[in-house]
């Protein structure tokens, strides 16, 4: 089996592995994820996302004109940018599971499926967008461009709202299906009068899938600026996704608190934009990946401790 294929094979089956655990071991029993959990889960996730970054540097066959050592650095830079930007997914997760009232109970199983779909979705992202700055290099200013745009965009929008009734899909789905105005335990459909209808619960699934949707449109392009590795991208995306669930659990309370984060992620992007867009058109590595990681790290430190020492004024 050719070296490369190999990678793809063992860190996919890693993965089925994991999500089996999860499901079948784990969590097969609905219950409320408590901080004390989500924070041992948060730790075993960054801890083996650390692991296989180590085991990048010493074993992984990097592209023609890179070094493992630089995969690997490349792998860290991305982990980061979607770790971090997963902090903007948590909140709206909040707002999603507060505007329905979904049980505490059921939420780790809406997140766990949501994931499942959010994996299968950045891995079509994913080479989609390789492909496309394979065969039209200029691309790469789209995306730098959009990325910059986002990032303006995030600093300039007011709070985020919950819209059910805008989202195209939800629409879609209620056009051909019944959705009960009650939950049935953590059931996604049940049957009524003899038909099988959706349930409440089916419907944040679908709230949760097409919102990791559009954050992967700005995730993807924002990782591409880093490397266009295929399995760096994917495998630094996955490790970020993998751990979501955990990092709500463990978040869901705090997020709030750091009101200033949100202008840290819009620097990000705007840094990461600029990066693309300079490195491609000077055809060098003006910001670096070690300036980059450097600066992220900076940036989100910034506007953590920015969130602590001026706490956010409540309205009267």
């Amino acid at each position: 089996m050719e070296v490369k294929t190999l990678y793809w094979v063992l860190f996919n089956v890693f993965v089925l592995l994991m999500l089996a655990l999860d499901l079948g071991v784990f969590n097969r029993k609905a219950h409320e994820v408590k901080m004390k959990e989500a924070l041992i889960w948060s730790g075993v996730w960054v801890a083996l996302a650390l692991t296989f970054n180590l085991g990048l540097y010493y074993y992984y066959t990097p592209p023609e004109g890179y070094t493992s050592a630089e995969s690997a650095l490349q792998f860290l830079t991305g982990y980061v940018i979607e770790k971090s930007l997963s902090v903007d997914n948590i909140f709206v997760f909040v707002l999603i599971f507060s505007f329905f009232k979904v049980p505490a109970i059921y939420q780790h199983k809406v997140l766990f499926w949501g994931i499942i779909g959010a994996l299968v979705m950045r891995a079509i992202f994913i080479f989609a967008g390789v492909a496309l700055i394979n065969h039209f290099a200029w691309i790469i200013y789209v995306f730098g461009a959009f990325l910059i745009f986002t990032g303006i965009k995030l600093v300039t929008q007011k709070d985020k709202e919950i819209h059910p009734e805008r989202n195209p899909v939800l629409k879609l789905f209620k056009r051909f299906f019944r959705v009960t105005e009650n939950y049935a335990g953590g059931n996604f459909f049940t049957r009524l009068n003899n038909r099988l209808v959706a349930t409440p619960l089916f419907v944040v699934l679908i709230m949760v899938e097409t919102t990791d949707l559009i954050f992967a449109v700005d995730s993807i392009p924002a990782i591409l600026a880093v490397t266009q590795d295929p399995f760096i991208v994917y495998s630094s995306n996955v490790f970020a996704i993998l751990g979501l669930r955990s990092l709500y659990f463990a978040l869901a309370g705090l997020v709030k608190l750091f009101h200033y984060l949100h202008y840290g992620l819009a620097a990000i992007l705007v840094l990461v934009g600029i990066k693309m867009i300079l490195n491609h058109y000077y055809a060098a590595k003006i910001i670096s990946t070690e300036l980059s990681l450097v600066l992220i790290v900076l940036i989100l430190a910034a506007s953590v401790v920015a969130s602590i020492i001026k706490p956010k004024v409540q309205a009267v």
